[in-house]
């Protein structure tokens, strides 16, 4: 099914729930993270408007990876998506929900052990490493069915005892290597200046990345009262997230945190020597960054 011009003119909305189904026909299950958040915007503008139906009905194949190839698989997961889909009037959309919902743990999680503990770390889309906010906000889906899936919590439990370990390599970074001894940044950060440590891929300074941790781990705790993740680890990290919160009131001065780039986008980049357009300390925490991961002009 193609959308074209006249499509769009012809059927409004729907037009964009052709654009998604479009994506998930290519076969390919990983995305970028600017494609994943407009998949996401098609979605929730197709879901929206009533389905108008053009062509002869199609029978729909899974574009997931075969179950040998799948990253992680969770007995709970496969069973919400049953339930879920068989009580989807509309095939095509019960077909969506069974490709997209498990994407993550299918494509992106990768699990081992580290100290005798589970270890998880998320790669984000097609970029092999692990960005604290969107680590957090691609297995929040999975975060109610973990309470009755003893894998699915173990998965949970390396997830946030890595993002802890993450913090405690550099609070102000955003995005994070596989290997924590790693000194090979991301393509475009390797010549920042800032100080870049081993591990880290990217060090944009953004609150929203300590936020995610927190609120991973409080809805996790929430959702399963599981308190395996939560250790010494855990609480030094947690106190370090205050104390840069606390750090970047900047009531005592601007801080140790500073970031240039040499590139010719000046949303890529901070102003004043990396410190940031200058506001007046009145006990709000500076942000240099945005979720968009762009620069701020108001620092607040």
């Amino acid at each position: 099914m193609t959308a074209t011009p006249d499509d769009q003119r012809r059927f409004g909305l729907d037009y964009y729930r052709c654009k998604l189904l479009q994506n998930i026909r290519r076969g390919s299950a990983i995305y970028s993270r600017r494609e994943m958040l407009r998949n996401a915007t098609l979605g929730a503008m197709a879901l929206a408007v009533p389905r108008v139906r053009f062509g002869a009905r199609e029978t729909f194949s899974s574009k997931r990876p075969p179950v040998g190839e799948r990253k992680f698989v969770s007995k709970a997961v496969e069973e919400l998506i049953a339930r879920v889909k068989a009580k989807i009037g509309d095939a095509e959309l019960a077909w969506m929900f069974e490709n997209c919902y498990p994407n993550t743990l299918d494509t992106t999680v990768e699990m081992s052990e580290l100290g005798g503990r589970p270890d998880t770390f998320v790669i984000t889309g097609d970029i092999d490493a692990m960005w604290l906010r969107d680590s957090a906000c691609q297995v929040w889906p999975y975060v109610g069915p973990a309470k009755g899936d003893a894998d699915l919590r173990r998965m949970f439990q390396g997830l946030i005892g890595r993002q802890a370990r993450c913090v405690l390599i550099d609070p102000y970074a955003n995005a994070f290597l596989p290997d924590a001894t790693s000194k090979k940044a991301l393509s475009w950060a390797v010549d920042d200046l800032t100080e870049m440590k081993p591990g880290v891929a990217e060090r944009k300074w953004e609150v929203d990345s300590l936020c995610y941790c927190i609120r991973l781990a409080h809805g996790y705790w929430k959702a399963t009262q599981d308190v395996a993740p939560f250790d010494k680890e855990w609480a030094a990290a947690a106190w370090l997230i205050v104390a840069t919160f606390r750090q970047q009131q900047r009531k005592n001065g601007p801080g140790p945190y500073h970031f240039q780039r040499k590139t010719e986008v000046p949303t890529d980049t901070q102003m004043l020597d990396g410190f940031g357009n200058p506001a007046v300390p009145v006990g709000m925490i500076y942000s240099m960054f945005r979720p968009s991961v762009d620069a701020c002009t108001s620092p607040f």
